[in-house]
């Protein structure tokens, strides 16, 4: 059940609905320019009032409930009201739960696009297989989500690996989900080359930058320097012969970018700079975000990157979210693209910690 610091935020915005109901059904609000943000704010408020009413409802329904269920010596009647009971307070819980979510703050970056660098770590050619084996999990959860997958560049080894390979997941919410596999991810298992059967350990770096527009990190021209060059690797008769691959340097921080997945060297050079802005962008948000998040287990974004928050053991068919000690033996699910196994527990824990600290600074 909500506590009472939870109550008294809840009932604090209770009555500022109650207020804003009041005032919008004054003639003068309705011509006020203010007319639809007031509205906007009452709309996002009315649902939270309701659902407090409705709990509070079922609260004195269980009361009632339970000092019936003290005088009632009737076994049948008694069986009816613990059923009954038992409803109301599944009810009361799904609601409480649902009140302190809509607490939460809602982030505006979790709506946009994601875009994903998975960098091979620890352990060679193994870690860089791994690093392939992540990309495709990975695209294959966008597919369960109805996200579109574009690749923004690659670096691919002859065995079938990624050295680097980045990325971006386009839909409406994609950040949002993927913001949780931001860290170090590791794998035990035994590598198709060795021969004594003995396993290894690898990893393989994930980080996810929320996509963002042009207008919003301003990168002057005279801070970049843009190299063409040509690509490597497959991509069809043209793609060796012509310098369409584009890397850009960022003079003032010294971020270097690079696309080659495209003919085209203009393709190339507008998906690098996407790549730029989303790592300028994350760059300047990093030092905030580290020190808000500092006392969070589940850390979002950079900083988090270099912390190892998953293991994937095939041995034992078994994955192991640290940030919140969660194991389930269903690897193989996962590497499939059911990766809400995890992400939706995450989310949960999440919550719990915005909620934590929000009730915290009340």
């Amino acid at each position: 059940m909500l506590s009472a610091a939870v109550r008294t935020r809840i009932e604090e915005l209770v009555k500022q609905a109650h207020e804003l109901e009041a005032e919008l059904a004054r003639p003068e609000t309705v011509s006020s320019p203010r007319y639809v943000e007031l509205s906007q704010r009452y709309a996002r408020l009315k649902g939270l009032a309701e659902d407090y009413e409705a709990l509070q409802c079922l609260e004195q329904e269980i009361a009632e409930s339970e000092a019936l269920l003290q005088e009632e010596d009737d076994e049948e009647m008694r069986a009816l009201i613990k059923d009954e009971l038992a409803q109301a307070r599944e009810r009361a819980e799904q609601l409480s739960k649902k009140l302190l979510r809509s607490l939460l703050p809602d982030d505006p970056r979790d709506a946009r696009n994601a875009i994903v660098e998975i960098r091979a770590g620890a352990g060679g050619e193994e870690s860089a297989l791994f690093a392939a084996d992540l990309f495709r999990m990975y695209n294959k959860y966008a597919e369960r989500k109805g996200f579109k997958v574009e690749l923004l560049d690659a670096h691919p080894t002859p065995l079938g690996g990624f050295k680097t390979v980045a990325f971006a997941v386009l839909g409406r919410g994609a950040h949002g989900l993927f913001k949780f596999e931001s860290g170090v991810h590791r794998v035990q298992r035994v590598p198709e080359t060795e021969a004594s059967g003995r396993i290894h350990t690898s990893t393989a770096t994930v980080a996810v930058l929320p996509e963002v527009e042009e207008v919003e990190v301003d990168i002057r021209e005279e801070d970049i320097e843009i190299e063409t060059f040509r690509a490597s690797g497959p991509g069809g008769q043209n793609v060796n012969k012509v310098n369409s691959a584009v890397r850009i340097k960022h003079k003032p921080t010294g971020i270097v970018v690079a696309c080659q997945e495209e003919r085209s060297q203009h393709k190339n050079r507008e998906r690098a700079m996407r790549l730029l802005r989303a790592k300028l962008q994350d760059m300047l948000q990093s030092k905030v975000e580290q020190e808000r998040v500092q006392q969070r287990r589940i850390q979002i974004g950079s900083a988090a990157r270099s912390e190892k928050i998953r293991t994937y053991n095939f041995p034992q068919n078994r994955v192991t979210d640290h940030r919140i000690d969660l194991t389930i033996y269903r690897l193989e699910d996962v590497l499939e693209g059911n990766l809400d196994l995890l992400i939706e527990p995450l989310q949960e824990a999440y919550a719990q910690e915005q909620l934590a600290e929000l009730v915290g600074q009340a």
